[in-house]
């Protein structure tokens, strides 16, 4: 990573420097690698004569002024992205006059050409430190200042930036440094309120927009030209101000930034960023095939997260990325929070949070890498792999403790006045638990150091005994933690005893109690029948593993997974039978046979889609390789009998025939999916829009049923920016010797935009055809140490992880990256994802042995 700025380097230059403003002046209007960038930026010293430097990245500087004395344009330094400012005064005016560099990962300004109309879009991804790829500046989030920004651009773009334009002037002639004429436009925006250099943004070009306005606030949305008539404003309008009127009333501060625009934008490499008043947007979550509506509940997240953020992390922003984890954590957990209260999805995103936020965070922190919540950050290198499972879901539902623990009107109150006091300024954790003991009472020091300072989750397990008739004589909760993360925490946990009653599994006992210490005796459930099963931490109280006894475990296998009368205890189950059999406590065929016999009794469509995903991961990756083909064959079944009776046109009719797509090996399943697929078959109210053709099509591919002369025909009929990534997904996935070896060199090439490069190693890496793999293992270890050194950060981190070789399940790959790291001595952030690389391939291993032996 160019200009990869440590924590002690920060330090010191937050303690010289303060930035008073900045001026951006770009010209957009000339040539496809380059554009200018003049940037003049105002600060103080508090030593004058000492030195600093200002970030700049990959740009070809011609003049750099420093108080009216020219230094050599030579001493930037392009590799460290740096430029030395010599001699400052106590107050300092620097112009950097340059050219900078479109990108095509993601990073910095953007540009993607739209192949059906080759209009050209721009974007901007400055988190955590990539502004210096557009203009000057010190690229650290506690150096705020004001941005004042004007941009030439061809006369037919929008142009939008964080606050609202206040002149756009246009120029019937407009000749550029390098000679072109053209007619363009100038847009002038005024300085911003002071904000953090990663959250500044600009979108340009021919942009589709829509606007309105709510309680004062402008609002605007805007996608492409060529995605105009798949733009459903009015739900994302909706959800917009549902968020602005529940965060108005809980956070009591009006939101800070005058207009609020919401950008979709092409090829970005994120779900979201939350630019001061001007939002970017992954551009998926405009549907223009049909979606479930687990995809509208997942995009309403979205933009409520990305709201949270005006105020925790825009208005107040985190002095360091020490700190990243209470910035997107709390995002997180107010987005679910406004959902539930504020929205149509009320208490079932609770269930959503649990089965999909909290399962990634489960996952997350026990891997070798897992780190506390609080974590530390030394440099940017570190910070890029911590937007982990950890710093948003985790973090979130440690805060969803919290708030259990302190209130949570007691925690909206320190909130606010959290808020009063910093805002514009920067701050740490130890800002907001103070806060929040002031209004709540409660001692937060310890808390903090038994859940933010410490590593792994605790498992709870019920241990107790009965009498003849059935009842508790004891009843304890266990709990548990690993030798080399042996923290064992207190926990608010409720404990609630179901049994069948005609058909249904009601609950009929609930106790709440603090956990605390390996054994916790529950005195409340001595005398009280066994009930048919045993949650612990039911209604999602705190943070850990729960198991089920056994007599639990079959009431679920045997039918009780449907027989729940509410979501959130059925999602609990599902998460607990999914964490056993990731542990290797439930053998993957039992998993299996409990999906099928519970599958269709699952009303939440988020809750299907996950759980689906699980079983076919465990059967491809963690199933004994002799059973493999019996469980894809099992779960092919079952969701061909499901399609055949689902609701026409449902969302459950859809999640089925996705699934389907992504086990169908079969000859007779991949005659049924070409049969859907080219209309010999209709299956009633599936519609075989664009992108189930591709999905139908990457099996058929998968499958050896379809290959190149398919794909061009259907990029053809999809020419389309998701139709190109899809088709190098399904190249990539061809099963052939030939297919892969030119996957590969497509991927280490270095060519391919973030996004296609996405596509390509997804569908090199297909778990159907491993031994195709086989010769890229010492392949890949070949080239990750000369890709994460030469490419950007995400786009290293996209091979490195992707391109890891996790799906060849033998302790050779194990014993492969020990050595690679032992003779390389890679960089912490890669030696920390080859480390995750290789602790998934042994827990395969440990729970196909487990699966073996059942």
């Amino acid at each position: 990573m160019a200009g990869n700025l440590t924590r002690d380097e920060a330090r010191e230059r937050a303690r010289l420097l303060k930035v008073q403003s900045y001026a951006v002046a770009l010209d957009l209007t000339e040539g496809e690698e380059r554009f200018e960038s003049v940037t003049t930026v105002r600060f103080t010293a508090e030593r004058p004569g000492a030195e600093t430097f200002i970030d700049l990245a990959n740009a070809k500087v011609r003049k750099i002024t420093l108080n009216g004395v020219q230094l050599d344009p030579a001493t930037y330094d392009p590799d460290k992205g740096r430029i030395p400012l010599p001699n400052l005064a106590a107050e300092n005016e620097l112009v950097v006059d340059a050219d900078c560099t479109y990108m095509r990962t993601g990073e910095g300004l953007h540009r993607f050409v739209d192949p059906v109309d080759q209009k050209v879009y721009l974007h901007t991804q400055f988190e955590t430190a990539e502004a210096h790829r557009m203009y000057a500046c010190f690229d650290q989030p506690d150096l705020k200042a004001t941005f004042e920004l004007t941009v030439l651009a061809p006369n037919d773009w929008e142009v939008v930036s964080n606050s609202a334009p206040d002149e756009v002037l246009e120029l019937a002639e407009h000749r550029g440094r390098h000679g072109t004429l053209q007619a363009a436009k100038r847009w002038h925006f005024p300085p911003t309120p002071v904000m953090s250099t990663y959250i500044t943004a600009l979108v340009a070009g021919p942009y589709h927009k829509v606007t309105d306005e709510h309680d004062g606030i402008p609002l605007g949305i805007y996608c492409r030209a060529s995605l105009a008539e798949y733009l459903d404003a009015d739900n994302i309008f909706e959800v917009t101000k549902q968020g602005l009127d529940f965060y108005h009333r809980v956070f009591g501060l009006r939101y800070p930034f005058g207009k609020y625009d919401q950008l979709f934008v092409p090829e970005f490499n994120a779900g979201a960023m939350e630019n001061a008043g001007c939002v970017t947007f992954l551009e998926d979550y405009i549907f223009r095939s049909r979606v479930t509506d687990a995809m509208v509940e997942r995009r309403a997240e979205t933009i409520l997260h990305e709201m949270a953020h005006m105020w925790f992390g825009d208005l107040v922003t985190m002095r360091w990325w020490d700190d990243l984890w209470l910035n997107e954590s709390f995002a997180t957990y107010m987005s679910v929070l406004a959902q539930s209260q504020a929205t149509r999805w009320g208490q079932g995103a609770w269930t959503t949070f649990a089965n999909v936020e909290k399962a990634w965070a489960y996952r997350q922190d026990q891997l070798p890498s897992t780190h506390p919540i609080a974590a530390d950050i030394p440099d940017l290198q570190a910070v890029e792999v911590n937007f982990d499972g950890i710093t948003y879901a985790k973090g979130a539902s440690v805060l969803k403790q919290l708030v259990a623990y302190v209130g949570l009107d007691n925690f909206l109150a320190g909130v606010r006045d959290y808020f009063a006091e910093h805002a514009w300024g920067n701050t740490t954790l130890s800002d907001l638990l103070s806060a929040l003991e002031r209004t709540s009472g409660r001692d937060l020091v310890s808390w903090s150091k038994e859940w933010l300072e410490t590593s792994w989750v605790n498992t709870l397990r019920p241990d107790f005994e009965t009498d003849e008739q059935g009842r508790f004589v004891r009843f304890d909760v266990l709990q548990e933690a690993p030798a080399d993360h042996p923290t064992l925490r207190s926990h608010r946990v409720a404990i609630g005893l179901y049994s069948m009653d005609g058909g249904v599994l009601r609950r009929t006992k609930r106790v709440e109690l603090d956990v605390v210490g390996a054994r916790t005796a529950v005195p409340d459930l001595v005398g009280e029948v066994r009930p048919d099963l045993v949650l612990l931490n039911d209604d999602d109280l705190t943070y850990a593993k729960i198991r089920l006894d056994d007599r639990s475990l079959r009431t679920l296998v045997e039918g009780g997974i449907n027989a729940f009368e509410d979501s959130l205890p059925r999602a609990l189950c599902w998460s607990a039978a999914w964490d056993m059999t990731r542990d290797a406590e439930m053998a993957t065929r039992d998993y299996v046979k409990l999906v099928i016999s519970g599958i269709r009794s699952i009303s939440d469509i988020s809750v299907v889609q996950s759980v689906l995903r699980q079983a076919r991961l465990a059967v491809q990756q963690y199933a004994d390789p002799a059973w493999r083909a019996t469980g894809l064959a099992a779960l092919a079944s079952a969701l061909r009998e499901l399609l055949d009776t689902a609701e026409p046109g449902s969302d459950h009719q859809l999640a089925y025939v996705n699934a389907l797509a992504g086990v169908a090996v079969s000859d007779d399943d991949l005659d049924f999916l070409r049969a859907v697929l080219d209309g010999e078959r209709v299956v009633e109210g599936l519609t075989v829009d664009a992108d189930l053709r591709w999905t139908l099509l990457h099996a058929l591919v998968v499958g050896g049923r379809a290959g190149e002369a398919e794909i061009a025909a259907e990029l053809e009929r999809d020419a389309t920016a998701t139709g190109e990534r899809s088709a190098a997904m399904c190249r990539a996935a061809i099963p052939t010797a030939d297919a892969k070896a030119a996957a590969w060199e497509r991927i280490v090439e270095g060519k391919l935009s973030g996004a296609v490069l996405r596509s390509t190693i997804l569908g090199f890496m297909d778990p159907h055809h491993p031994e195709l793999l086989e010769p890229y293992s010492e392949r890949y270890f070949a080239e990750v140490d000369r890709i994460w050194k030469s490419w950007t950060s995400d786009s290293a981190q996209k091979f490195a992880v992707g391109c890891y070789p996790a799906l060849l399940i033998d302790r050779a790959t194990i014993e492969r990256t020990d050595a690679h790291i032992a003779a390389s001595a890679p960089p912490h952030a890669l030696r920390r994802l080859l480390l995750e690389g290789a602790d998934g391939v042994r827990r395969a291993l440990r729970a196909r042995a487990r699966d073996a032996a059942a």
